[in-house]
């Protein structure tokens, strides 16, 4: 079961990822939300820390 995070709107976003691979060759992993659970789908990460943009509600995931 994914993450899943309600924003300030009332909107149910689920926290997804995927591995991309940098131009120097390294995978990396991106984090991401949609608004559907989706088969990407991941826990939130330790160390890791769900901000909203108190703008326009957009969810975003970065270091504590």
């Amino acid at each position: 079961m994914a993450y899943k995070h309600v924003n300030s709107k009332g909107v149910t976003y689920y926290l997804n990822s995927k591995k991309v691979t940098l131009r120097g060759g390294k995978e990396q992993p991106i984090y991401y939300f949609s608004k559907d659970e989706r088969p990407e789908g991941v826990d939130l990460p330790e160390g890791k820390v769900v901000k909203e943009n108190p703008r326009n509600g957009f969810l975003t995931v970065s270091n504590k």
